[in-house]
């Protein structure tokens, strides 16, 4: 069976790796191809282009990539309608995915989309567009179904598979070991996100945070989890706004880096449900291009950004947002979440009432909704 897929940036990745994970063991001759990243090729997946040629968040800087993401598009559709694969999952990137899979489907080719975009969130009007593009959509939330529903779409609710992935007991002190950190250390992972856009606009103020949280309290420990490639970026900035600051750059091990810590400064994404998924207090901040600011939070329908307050419908863990994503605010509020032994506890309660939610065997689900669309 020949499958194609597209995963845009590290978060789709993780999720089109374990999917892939799942395929195979369905379908062990299975073999797929297209845009993806080390995730999906330790699945055997060949990336005909790498994922981060499609990691750009913002309007402003889309518009900037927004030629030479359209040749990849376009060279990829083509590609597809020749070798003519079973079928196509597009693993979030809704902006690239939606296109091609309209284009896909129009041709006569199977069409799957594996997470529902955030219509229940901002710019509800993909719904209709989902409808032109999907034979089948793989939802990770349980009202998301029901909302597809309304406009046409065909939809599973399959749960999240980092639930099914990561275990209902983080392993603290396997994760401390591996990282070298003991077992009293007070420790802050730092996840600035894994663009090269955020690494632009929010490491330089979560490492500016770090040094401030550093010179309050010195015996505090940091690391910092790097997707591939960014580590050229970053350690320049590191020198330049927390030289001195007891920080451990990591290649990967995001997950062993959110076990470990008692507290995550975060940028909102998907790295914040992998934190309530640990079970861990976070602060959420998150810059990007003023203008791309202004053009998306006029498309809000929530108050809420980060992933586990919109899950929980309540600022479970505080959001610090474009001009409130300030070092002294940052670190501030990272201060107040280490020393509300209380608050942690609370947390941990509703992120345990949340991962029970999540966890649904997304393997077995998901297989079964993409055999039923392919007819295997």
């Amino acid at each position: 069976m020949r499958l194609a897929m597209v995963a845009g940036e590290a978060s789709g990745d993780l999720l089109g790796g374990l999917l892939l994970a799942a395929l195979r063991q369905r379908w062990p001759g299975l073999q797929a191809a297209g845009i993806g990243g080390p995730r999906m090729a330790e699945q055997g997946f060949t990336a005909w282009w790498p994922h981060e040629r499609l990691a750009v968040r913002g309007y402003v800087e889309v518009l900037r990539h927004y030629h030479g993401i359209s040749v990849i598009r376009d060279a990829l559709a083509t590609r597809l309608l020749q070798e003519r694969p079973v079928a196509f999952i597009g693993v979030d990137a809704p902006d690239f995915n939606l296109g091609l899979e309209a284009r896909l489907k129009a041709a006569g080719m199977k069409t799957i989309h594996f997470v529902c975009p955030s219509i229940w969130a901002w710019r509800g009007a993909r719904a209709k567009k989902m409808a032109a593009s999907c034979d089948h959509v793989l939802c990770l939330f349980p009202f998301e179904p029901e909302l597809l529903r309304a406009h046409g779409v065909v939809a599973s609710y399959v749960g999240h598979p980092l639930a099914d992935a990561i275990p209902l007991q983080p392993p603290r002190a396997a994760s401390r070991n591996a990282l070298g950190l003991a077992d009293g250390d007070t420790v802050v992972a730092l996840l600035p996100g894994s663009r090269r856009s955020e690494i632009q606009y929010i490491a330089p103020i979560f490492l500016q945070a770090a040094a401030r949280l550093h010179r309050e309290r010195p015996a505090l420990r940091f690391v910092l989890p790097l997707a591939p490639g960014l580590r050229a970026q970053v350690e320049p900035l590191l020198a330049e706004h927390a030289a001195g600051v007891p920080l451990q750059l990591l290649d990967g091990q995001s997950h062993a880096a959110l076990a470990a810590c008692d507290l995550t400064l975060i940028a909102s994404g998907t790295a914040t449900l992998e934190a309530a998924l640990f079970k861990r207090p976070m602060v959420i901040g998150y810059r990007m291009h003023p203008l791309s600011w202004q053009l998306m939070k006029r498309m809000r329908y929530q108050p809420w950004v980060g992933l586990p307050n919109i899950l929980c419908r309540d600022f479970v863990v505080p959001e610090l947002l474009q001009g409130e994503c300030r070092p002294e605010t940052l670190a501030a509020a990272v201060l107040a979440g280490l020393d509300d032994t209380a608050g942690a506890a609370r947390i941990e309660r509703r992120f345990t009432d949340l991962h029970h939610l999540l966890k649904r065997d997304t393997a077995r689900c998901a297989t079964d909704a993409i055999a039923q669309v392919i007819g295997a």
